[in-house]
């Protein structure tokens, strides 16, 4: 009898077993199964891929390159509070893309100003050379409206060019400002010909690197020489 009572509560205790691990809710499963999956990563959108363009873009070639897009008119070029001083307003014209904060191109214009001005406190070739080599982006146009105390060292920079292939260039004497051990440089005629080129093989190891374009010269090629100035 005894025996039989037993088994009988075995039985019993399996069957409630079953039935709770059959029709058990979520909270009652394994760890494993009723611990929700994480969502499916979604890429993140990388910067560069957006169509508008950047404020105060500018390509090393141009020191004050615009907006290739729609800009907007100059009637709504106005800050969230208080108003645009009538240089700022210049600075903007023509330099704000569709659905973009004036005062953030403004800010990009008042940090060329406030570069030029550090680099010419230290070292005026070094901030000339900058703005030559397209380093600082809408260099004239923030000189020109927002700094114009900056104007010499704008001056200074127009007289320059920056590496790369010039062509019909002035005849004269020219200085690599902060060239770096692989400057090479090379003056070609209309046929061709090598007129000059540079620097000479026998210089001292940190010596300035002078270029002489003789007249005549139809191409002037220099690489790794960063920015030329008169001498």
């Amino acid at each position: 009898m005894y025996r039989r009572t037993a088994a009988a509560a075995v039985l019993l205790a399996t069957a409630a077993a079953l039935t709770l691990t059959g029709c058990g809710s979520d909270g009652d499963k394994p760890e494993a199964e009723a611990k929700p999956k994480p969502p499916a990563a979604s890429p993140v959108p990388d910067p560069a891929d957006s169509a508008a363009p950047s404020a105060g873009a500018s390509s090393p070639a141009s020191p004050d390159a615009k907006p290739t897009g729609p800009v907007l008119p100059d009637a709504k070029l106005t800050p969230a509070t208080g108003s645009f001083k009538d240089n700022e307003k210049k600075y903007l014209s023509g330099r704000v893309p569709e659905k973009m904060d004036p005062a953030a191109v403004l800010q990009t214009g008042q940090e060329a100003c406030q570069r030029v001005e550090r680099t010419a406190k230290r070292d005026k070739d070094a901030a000339t050379a900058s703005i030559v080599a397209g380093e600082i982006p809408n260099a004239k146009a923030a000189i020109t409206h927002l700094c114009p105390e900056q104007k010499p060292i704008l001056a200074a920079a127009e007289k320059g060019f920056g590496d790369g292939t010039r062509k019909s260039p002035a005849a004269g004497t020219f200085r690599a400002v902060n060239p770096t051990p692989g400057c090479a440089w090379q003056a070609r005629g209309k046929d061709g010909a090598v007129l000059a080129s540079g620097p000479d093989m026998g210089a001292q190891p940190g010596a300035a690197v002078t270029a002489r374009i003789p007249a005549g010269t139809a191409e002037f090629t220099s690489t790794s020489c960063y920015a030329w100035l008169p001498a």
